[in-house]
């Protein structure tokens, strides 16, 4: 914990500055000796795997975003948290954005042998879902005079105003473009209250059964996340069928829900006992309290924390392992170990508090871990947005080591915590 906190605490930006004649050979091997000092169990030893990480609570995911589909952010995005010992990555269903995510666990791995690789995810929705929109408006619209709010609100730098030559408009195909950069637009929605003209409209879609069903027949996705609403089991139980046996050799299978109250648990058990037949490997339930929210700041958490303390005390609450998401960020370990639920294992919890849910293994940890969105990249994304502005936007982190570096820290920093560095 002492080396990770040292690391995590050293202005390397200056001592790069300070050392102009460092090159890449060695800023990349610097990081493969950061990497092994650390020694996270998690990753340097062969015989931990995901599961562990579940059963022990200190199980790391990485949200890319259900919506979010930049390959070049993700892949880099990728390696990164790669290094930094996540457990899985998870990402929007769709075959280049899994290439991608692919793409950069082997970057990760190719940096340092034996890397354990990380679980992949894909997620999808069985209705309409705020991860699964995208923000939309004509910039031909948008008045001359127009502060442009949306531009300064938007945490994925998904919205842009250029100034653009006649040429570059009938020539240029790479030249920026005005308005939502698509890709990028995870669908938090911010832009939406703060146009003063009403302009922006949010478009809401639902990914293909038959499409992820072929995707994960690629046999390069490990995972699988259902969002739903948490309150009809009608097109949750058409989705999980028009899956058919494509699920069946996954390793695991996620359902991320809100709060819904007093109906969460009776809600919970109709989708198990929908899956329960097809369910072959684990099953997760992600418990969504303030989606997309983490980026914004300490209170963010809070939603998410309050949902970790009603299932920990629900009773007949079905199978599976408990995760937070929705809000989390670099306050969410201290808000679980101030309910006493920080890598907690169901026997300790049920010493101190009365439950009669005995679905679990008692020895496991009753929170599982955590899921980290906005928060894991907008602290990763500054050293991503630096690189860019120096070197252009489809670049390779390992090829800018000094921004490998940089980013590896402020990912450990997110990452150490839960994994007990």
């Amino acid at each position: 914990m002492a080396t990770l906190r040292f690391f995590c605490a050293t202005n390397f930006s200056l001592s790069i500055q300070n050392n102009a004649k460092l090159d890449k050979k060695c800023i990349t091997q610097k990081v493969k000796n950061i990497v092994n000092t650390v020694q996270f169990p998690s990753i340097s030893s062969s015989s931990s795997t995901p599961l562990e990480s579940l059963q022990r609570g200190n199980w790391v995911k990485l949200i890319c975003g259900a919506s979010f589909e930049d390959v070049v952010d993700i892949r880099n995005l990728t390696l990164v948290y790669t290094l930094a010992g996540v457990d899985c990555i998870d990402c929007a269903a769709d075959a280049s954005v899994v290439s991608a995510v692919n793409e950069g666990i082997e970057a990760a791995r190719d940096i340092l042998c034996g890397l354990r690789k990380p679980w992949v995810m894909i997620s999808v929705n069985d209705d309409k879902d705020l991860h699964f929109r995208k923000a939309q408006f004509d910039p031909e619209d948008c008045p001359a005079n127009c502060s442009r709010p949306c531009e300064n609100v938007c945490p994925a730098n998904a919205i842009s105003f250029q100034q653009k030559s006649a040429s570059q408009i009938l020539y240029d195909n790479d030249a920026p473009r005005d308005g939502v950069i698509t890709e990028r637009c995870y669908g938090c929605g911010r832009c939406l209250p703060v146009c003063p003209y009403d302009k922006i409209r949010d478009v809401t879609y639902v990914r293909d059964a038959i499409t992820t069903a072929d995707l994960i027949k690629r046999n390069d996705v490990d995972a699988i996340e259902i969002h739903t609403s948490g309150r009809q089991s009608k097109q949750f139980e058409e989705l999980w069928r028009a899956l058919g046996d494509s699920v069946e050799n996954l390793k695991l299978v996620a359902v991320s829900l809100p709060n819904v109250g007093d109906s969460t648990i009776s809600s919970m058990n109709k989708m198990f006992s929908i899956m329960k037949p097809n369910l072959r490997g684990l099953n997760l339930w992600q418990l969504d309290g303030r989606p997309m929210s983490g980026d914004i700041g300490r209170g963010a958490t809070k939603e998410s924390i309050a949902f970790a303390v009603q299932l920990a005390k629900a009773k007949d609450r079905p199978s599976g392992f408990l995760q937070l998401a929705g809000g989390t960020n670099a306050y969410t370990i201290e808000g679980l170990k101030k309910e006493g639920l920080f890598q907690t294992t169901i026997t300790e919890y049920l010493d101190h508090e009365e439950s009669s849910n005995t679905t679990s293994n008692p020895s496991c940890a009753l929170i599982s871990g955590i899921a980290y969105g906005g928060y894991a990249r907008k602290i990763v994304g500054r050293v991503l947005r630096s690189m860019q502005s120096q070197h252009g936007g489809a670049v390779a982190i390992e090829d800018h080591p000094e921004h490998l570096l940089l980013a590896l820290r402020e990912a450990l920093g997110l990452v150490g915590p839960v994994k007990c560095l």
